[in-house]
């Protein structure tokens, strides 16, 4: 059997940069009450016309670079967003056509937060098997032009980014770098206290002005459940893969990737299971949640400022709409 590892990153996010306080001429907040509740000070977002195929292409392009390949090396697509860019066909097809191949299968998933989490596991899953020898995992987002940018939004919209990230996944040639194990689970319960209910073909007509007067073309949260469950879910996914790999202490890990949703979340976590602020890097400050595309964002960051380095032993964790969480542990 094989084994995967990640042979390269890449990251693009928009030039437009969108402050705090470019927000609250728009709506009734401020620069404080957004830090105060959620850590971030600016996020990007799409100029008129930009795509999420756009940020991923972008994307996709260093991390297949940083790994020594050409586009043509790629023999697979994995595709992960809430925000595709057209209702159908999937976007990673688009992708491909941007990156000149042909006829190599693409996987459109829809798994949010956890998107980049189970993508990975989906990738690793066909590397093992020997399915596919090379892997381009992407996520992409454009939440920008779904948010409602009014005092009636103003919780949901200040907290999210555009940006995409991507990882080309190949086999591994030693035990010094691969993918040790991904965890993901998913629990549909509550799946009503983080979603978008319009449009939908579970509704007839899938959006109607009534809808749209209500709002329900724009994304809803019961913050608090979300802010328990995730607190929950994060430190139960780390120790899963802990106790799978044999880790008996926190200490052997170099770095932790939460996914960026709320600061306040991923400095809850990291008391919970006692990670030094150090060894869990966040870049929500400047890129507010950019879903799918966060942990490849972040990792990306963390490589470049030195925090990760060959051969690190590296957790990636997620919870998300779904329910959905999981965890990914990597011999970087």
């Amino acid at each position: 059997m094989y084994r995967s590892r990640i042979m390269g990153i890449g990251m693009y996010v928009p030039s437009r940069v969108v402050t705090n306080h470019d927000l609250s001429t728009k709506m009734e907040t401020s620069h404080e009450w957004i830090v105060e509740r959620t850590g971030i000070e600016e996020r990007r977002w799409v100029s008129e016309g930009e795509t999420g195929t756009d940020l991923a292409t972008k994307a996709s392009r260093e991390a297949i670079e940083r790994a020594g390949l050409q586009p043509q090396d790629i023999d697979l697509i994995i595709y992960a967003t809430l925000s595709p860019d057209f209702m159908f066909p999937g976007t990673a097809v688009f992708v491909q056509r941007a990156l000149g191949l042909k006829e190599i299968p693409c996987l459109d998933i829809r798994q949010q937060c956890t998107g980049f989490i189970y993508g990975l596991s989906i990738a690793d899953a066909y590397i093992r098997s020997g399915v596919f020898k090379t892997i381009l995992m992407i996520g992409s987002e454009v939440h920008s032009t779904g948010l409602d940018v009014s005092t009636a939004g103003r919780d949901i919209t200040v907290l999210f980014g555009d940006g995409a990230g991507a990882v080309v996944i190949g086999r591994a040639t030693d035990d010094k770098h691969m993918i040790l194990s991904t965890h993901i689970h998913a629990d549909g319960s509550e799946a009503e206290i983080l979603w978008t209910e319009y449009p939908a073909s579970a509704r007839n007509p899938r959006i109607s002005a009534e809808a749209m007067a209500e709002r329900k073309h724009y994304p809803s949260m019961n913050g608090k459940k979300v802010f328990k469950h995730a607190v929950t879910r994060m430190p139960a996914a780390i120790m899963e893969g802990m106790m799978a790999n044999g880790i008996k202490s926190i200490d052997e890990i170099d770095m932790v990737i939460p996914h960026q949703a709320n600061l306040r979340i991923n400095q809850m976590v990291g008391k919970m299971i006692g990670m030094p602020e150090h060894k869990m890097h966040n870049n929500i400050m400047k890129y507010g949640n950019t879903t799918a595309a966060s942990i490849p964002i972040c990792a990306h960051e963390a490589v470049q400022l030195g925090k990760i380095k060959p051969g690190d032993l590296v957790c990636l964790v997620a919870f998300g709409a779904g329910l959905t969480w999981g965890s990914a542990f990597v011999r970087w």
